[in-house]
């Protein structure tokens, strides 16, 4: 599971760089710098929850904007501590209970690790698919972040 969930970070890691490639390049970046900028604050915020290093009632889903020239550095940061911590993990380790407060109405909530590791990938993936498609309307392709194009090897 660890290795899996390594690569699974390794394979959204190198699909999010094609598209902040993109975003660099498009005429309206405004949204999409928005939509991962969030993608790297709920990183953190799910790091965070993992780590207990802050208060979790002070850290946010949105937070403030990170702007275009920061990107790249938050979601390397951000991206490296979690995967820092699956290596330094065993798969028993991923199945700990992650216990933390929900703000909304104060219960404690309880997660596995393992679930916030699918969770955060997929989160990306979803919101990689909203930025592609505001990439589309302004009239650019987006780039070809399938999975498959990572394991794919000529015969």
């Amino acid at each position: 599971m660890k290795r899996y969930l390594i690569d699974f970070f390794k394979f959204n890691d190198w699909a999010n760089r094609k598209l902040l490639d993109t975003i660099k390049n498009i005429p309206d970046k405004e949204e999409p710098v928005k939509l991962f900028g969030h993608i790297v604050t709920a990183q953190y915020r799910w790091l965070n929850r993992i780590t207990k290093e802050h208060d979790d009632s002070t850290q946010s889903w949105s937070g403030s904007v990170i702007p275009l020239d920061q990107l790249e550095a938050a979601w390397s940061d951000s991206l490296g501590k979690l995967i820092s911590i699956l290596e330094n993990s065993s798969d028993s380790d991923l199945e700990n209970q992650i216990v933390f407060r929900r703000p909304s109405d104060s219960k404690d909530m309880v997660v596995k690790m393992r679930d916030i590791m699918f969770q955060l990938n997929y989160h990306s993936i979803g919101h990689r698919a909203q930025i592609n498609r505001i990439i589309r309307l302004q009239g650019v392709t987006p780039p070809a972040t399938d999975y498959i194009f990572t394991v794919l090897k000529e015969a």
